[in-house]
């Protein structure tokens, strides 16, 4: 077995780990270094840090400090990687770790983080996955299974500085157009709950200043959420570091696609075992700007799916030019709104799509004024036929189960 190069304790504070950071900044120390060619293992936390706990009540998902999250293992450091340079990351396995076989999935209050449907859902709310080998089931959501498909829902490597200007930049101007807005636009940096790895005294300071939060995805990579970049995917990253410094965490044991419930997909604590090369002057020579990956060869062999149609109209009757995320939002709905007829609470229906592998596509953005997206859940996952029929829809859900409810403070 490849050696692990970082390890985590769930049982001690993540900010007690200086193989773990919480921010992007170049100046993060490398926690380990590895050859091009080398076989290593690291382990994670889930992005809170262990924040969340397995039990009935979402008053931790309500409460969790946003500013805190991600907590990555890492940052690597690869031997020869120079800004320029493509760093060849293939993702090998991916599991949980033996004494945490359980995930979460939640929704954010409106007024913590918010999410894809969070005027539809404003408080917050959590289901728990358990883990039964490659499959999970949920005490809080009954009547479905399904194979996971395990990944990190963020991935990358380190900005330079000019970079990292950049995000925070047109992030804060972005913030200034809205100031008030509830959720925020963006989220800037903030140095009270920054994690810098190694650093100490004004380095750290410095990062805590400086340092971009892991909240979206960017140029680099980042918080990406792709549910196909498991076991088996090849990820091909742009280098603007000296060192290249590879970080990873927030792995999900399964996910729809969108991540559409934001404290998303089935979130869990786990290890990610990988294998680095270099592809030297790789971005000028493919132009790549952005990573792009080959995906796992492995997905759960679900072949029977409901399609549900969105349009870029949105609920309260308003037209949008071609707008997918629109157009994705009334899919979902629609998908909710269907399964709420066979007994599903409308959060359980939600949470099933967040972390069930449904597909999400976008199907035409070229007939004005409306794209077109579409959302595919697999039939197979319900132990119950969800398919119309002349007969109606069976009430088929086990009544009296519901997901914990927190109301705002």
């Amino acid at each position: 077995m490849p050696e692990t190069l970082i390890k985590v304790d769930l049982k001690q504070s993540p900010y007690a780990n200086e193989k773990i950071h919480n921010r992007w900044h170049p100046d993060i120390p490398m926690a380990t270094w590895v050859n091009p060619g080398d076989e290593f293992v690291l382990e994670t936390y889930d992005w809170t840090g262990g924040y969340i706990q397995n039990n009935d009540s979402a008053d931790d998902v309500r409460d969790v400090d946003l500013s805190t999250v991600h907590f990555l293992s890492g940052p690597v450091g690869v031997k020869g990687a120079e800004p320029g340079d493509l760093l060849v990351v293939d993702l090998l396995d991916v599991g949980a770790k033996d004494d945490s076989l359980w995930g979460f999935n939640g929704f954010f209050s409106k007024k913590n983080g918010g999410g894809f449907l969070t005027e539809h859902f404003p408080l917050a709310q959590k289901s728990i996955w358990d883990f039964h080998g490659l499959f999970t089931t949920s005490r809080h959501v009954p009547n479905v299974k399904f194979a996971g498909l395990i990944h990190p829902g963020l991935i990358g490597c380190l900005p330079d500085p000019k970079m990292l200007a950049m995000w925070n930049e047109r992030e804060v101007d972005f913030i200034a157009t809205q100031p008030d807005r509830v959720p925020p636009l963006a989220n800037p940096p903030f140095a009270k709950t920054a994690h810098p790895g190694s650093a100490k005294g004004d380095l750290a300071a410095k990062i805590g200043a400086e340092g971009a939060r892991t909240v979206p995805p960017r140029e680099h990579g980042g918080n990406c959420d792709i549910k196909d970049l498991s076991r088996g995917s090849k990820i091909y990253f742009p280098v603007y570091v000296d060192g290249a410094g590879l970080s990873v965490g927030d792995l999900h044991f399964s996910q729809g696609d969108g991540e559409i419930t934001f404290c998303g997909a089935i979130e869990m604590a786990g290890w990610v075992h990988m294998k680095v090369e270099l592809i030297k002057g790789g971005m000028a020579k493919y132009g790549i700007k952005n990573p792009i990956f080959k995906p796992s060869p492995i997905t759960p062999q679900y072949n029977d799916y409901l399609i549900f149609e969105g349009i870029s109209v949105d609920e309260y009757g308003k037209q949008h030019y071609l707008d997918v995320h629109v157009a994705y939002r009334q899919a979902c709905l629609n998908a909710i709104e269907y399964l709420t007829k066979f007994g599903y609470s409308k959060a359980q229906a939600y949470a099933i799509l967040g972390t069930a592998p449904v597909q999400g596509h976008i199907s035409g953005v070229v007939d004005i004024p409306n794209a077109c997206a579409t959302l595919w859940l697999p039939t197979q996952i319900f132990d119950f036929d969800i398919r119309p029929t002349a007969s109606g829809p069976i009430k088929a859900v086990k009544q009296g189960v519901e997901m914990p409810l927190s109301p705002d403070l």
